[in-house]
């Protein structure tokens, strides 16, 4: 999918905005990401309280070296495509959970600069 055909897709949820990443792309509301677009197909982001609801769809996954690694995105369902209410019930609830996601890191701290100087 396009970046154009992405923004309409979500629009019932609000304004978004779409970023390339990894050979794919990330779609981003309120300064978090809460889909993913990789080989055509988007997904969805879930944590404890959301994937029960998408428990049914296929995980996006990858490969690293011998190992096959699950991701929390699930895929959209079907549905979403054709109705703008279950789009906004699954992608608003994907929208909670990266919320939830990027409230639970801590901020970063800015890594010292220049040389430590000997103690005296």
């Amino acid at each position: 999918m396009e970046a154009d055909d992405l923004i309409d897709l979500f629009s019932p949820l609000g304004p978004v905005s779409v970023k390339r990443m990894f050979g794919g792309k990330g779609v981003w509301a309120d300064g978090v990401m809460f889909a993913l677009v990789a080989y055509g197909e988007v997904y969805l982001k879930t944590d404890a309280e959301t994937q029960e609801m998408l428990a049914d769809a296929e995980p996006f996954s990858f490969r690293r070296g011998e190992k096959v690694i699950a991701t929390s995105y699930r895929r959209l369902p079907p549905e979403c495509f054709d109705d703008p209410d279950e789009l906004v019930r699954y992608a608003g609830a994907a929208l909670e959970a990266a919320r939830r996601g990027g409230a639970a890191k801590p901020p970063k701290t800015p890594k010292a600069r220049g040389r430590r100087r000997a103690a005296s």
